[in-house]
């Protein structure tokens, strides 16, 4: 695992950072409402008030978490994959009240593609408030600065058409629909993919 780490990681001399430096050290980043930074055991009890919540789990990869101990040994792990330099994610700070309400971050990243996918969950009540899309625009901005990427990926459950909403107004483009494409909570669903190039961004 080690060995397929290094191999898929591993990039030319280009003057941007190596991928495993970059998820090791993911930089600071700040918004109008929002702060992004690193995550820190500490923030356990922010995340485990949203990440219990049925909803916010409905259509993610994870399901809702039964105590602050799980919310501890997830963030433990997601704190350890950084460390290592594996794709990693950061913690959503609401400026205002210094808390916790969301993550985002890398899904995967290809060095061989020069491509990426990234995901984000949010607190419930902060749904439908310009917060999402704030976070993914900079770490999407972020991501093409500092990494070798060419393709930065996004997917959401049809059933989800709030998180296309994100998406399309962080200037990613719809590709299509991807028929049973992820086995989730016991059943297969459908996904919209969607993308952002380097030169949709760059003149």
């Amino acid at each position: 695992m080690k060995l397929f780490w290094q191999r898929l990681l591993s990039v030319p001399d280009t003057g941007v950072q190596s991928p495993p430096v970059f998820f090791s050290c993911l930089p600071l980043l700040e918004t109008q409402d929002l702060v992004l930074r690193r995550p820190r055991m500490k923030d356990a009890s922010d995340i485990y008030a949203y990440a219990k919540d049925e909803e916010v789990a409905r259509y993610v990869l994870w399901d809702p978490h039964r105590s602050l101990s799980e919310t501890r040994s997830c963030l433990r792990d997601l704190i350890r994959r950084a460390r290592a330099g594996y794709p990693s994610s950061w913690v959503i700070i609401l400026r205002d009240t210094g808390r916790v309400i969301g993550t985002i971050g890398f899904i995967w990243y290809s060095s061989e593609n020069c491509s990426a996918e990234i995901g984000y969950s949010l607190a419930r009540e902060y749904w439908n408030r310009g917060f999402a899309t704030q976070a993914l625009r900079a770490v999407s901005a972020e991501a093409f600065r500092s990494l070798p990427l060419n393709r930065l990926e996004a997917q959401h459950d049809l059933r989800n058409p709030a998180s296309g909403k994100v998406m399309e107004k962080s200037g990613f483009r719809r590709e299509g629909i991807l028929r049973s494409r992820i086995y989730n909570k016991g059943e297969y669903v459908d996904v919209a993919l969607w993308s952002l190039l380097k030169s949709d961004i760059t003149p």
